[in-house]
């Protein structure tokens, strides 16, 4: 893979914002050492961006090795394995398979449409991998231009085929061997998934390199670890959910040197109005229509961004109280932020475990 896409840099001195989908994440000056840089990689995955930081790079590896260690992870992973843009990606051709048949897969995909599962069955359903027909016909999927009606809304008919093609039930996998199978003729999208597993395995590529600071982003899913040259924490921030051209912080939370995991998600980007009504890209998997509930962004910390994923994309879907009552059950951190129900503004909550890292 040609390493002249990916743009790679020496800084020595930098203040960078980094905007994404419901959290953002402010670095302030930075003066290091000659000898303790930071080092910066950006790129394109998954049809969105990456970023990463990394403090303290190896003196054993070089620039073009990292890049291309990175690059074969990403590519293998989206264009190979997990996209729906990708014709020829391994779940593109399970999407085209004949329901009944099991396919064999690759282990990491395996993997991940089981945690996409267990994840399914944690949220009561919330997060469900096979709601991509409603997304499409919403407006918001792969297939956007694609649809021969005029008509973006579609009707309480439409909606009530398209469920019958949903539902995660109808979803099997073993992982020994890796093989899938549907028993209905479902279409399967790990958008809410698989930017949170690639942040997984390039922290892993990242720790068998005996990396020990570095901020890895992937479309808005974080993994950071150690602290920067200075010998302060990475110090994310949590963007005020507001659709404006000049993203604002709402709320500033500190790694502490810890190793995090985190995502987030929000109603307030991906959108359309019509008629007067406004139209998430959030989908209810149990009625088929966009979310209309008051939260309208939330952050989760968790042990895996994978994880972190999965759950910032359900509980955008569930709602702040039902989310809350299962974040607190798993003792997960997690920050809610939702409209004020009878003035313009927004209201927080968060759990106990979050609170920690507010201080």
């Amino acid at each position: 893979m040609a390493t002249g896409a990916f743009a790679l840099q020496w800084i020595k001195r930098l203040r960078y914002t980094l905007i994404f989908l419901a959290l953002y994440f402010l670095w302030v000056m930075v003066r290091p050492e000659p000898a303790a840089q930071i080092y910066q990689l950006d790129g394109a995955t998954m049809g969105t961006q990456y970023r990463i930081l990394v403090a303290g790079f190896p003196q054993t590896l070089s620039d073009n090795a990292l890049a291309e260690g990175i690059e074969q992870r990403l590519y293998r992973l989206d264009r190979e394995l997990m996209s729906t843009y990708a014709p020829e990606s391994e779940l593109s051709r399970f999407n085209r398979s004949a329901p009944g048949d099991w396919v064999s897969v690759s282990p990491e995909l395996a993997h991940v449409l089981d945690k996409a599962l267990y994840f399914h069955q944690l949220t009561d359903g919330y997060f469900d991998v096979t709601v991509g027909p409603l997304v499409n016909r919403w407006g918001f999927g792969p297939l956007v231009g694609q649809r021969v009606d005029q008509a973006r809304i579609p009707s309480d008919e439409e909606i009530a085929e398209l469920l019958l093609q949903t539902g995660a039930r109808h979803l099997e996998v073993s992982l020994s061997p890796p093989q899938v199978r549907k028993n209905a003729q479902i279409y399967v999208d790990l958008s809410g998934i698989a930017k949170g597993y690639a942040v997984d395995v390039l922290a892993d590529y990242f720790d068998s390199l005996e990396m020990n600071s570095y901020f890895i982003e992937v479309g808005g899913e974080l993994r950071i670890k150690g602290l920067k040259p200075d010998g302060s924490g990475w110090v994310p921030a949590i963007e005020k959910p507001l659709d404006s051209a000049e993203p604002e912080v709402y709320q500033i939370f500190y790694s502490q040197g810890k190793t995090l995991s985190v995502a987030g998600s929000g109603d307030y980007r991906n959108y359309f109005e019509q008629d007067g009504v406004r139209y998430s890209h959030e989908i209810d998997p149990f009625n088929g229509r966009p979310i209309s509930h008051s939260l309208a962004a939330v952050t989760v910390i968790a042990p895996t961004a994978m994880e972190a994923d999965a759950l910032a994309t359900a509980f955008m879907v569930m709602g702040e109280q039902r989310s809350y009552d299962l974040a607190q059950a798993q003792g997960l951190a997690v920050y809610f932020i939702s409209k004020h129900p009878d003035q313009d503004g927004f209201i927080e909550r968060f759990t106990p475990a979050f609170e920690a890292y507010l201080e």
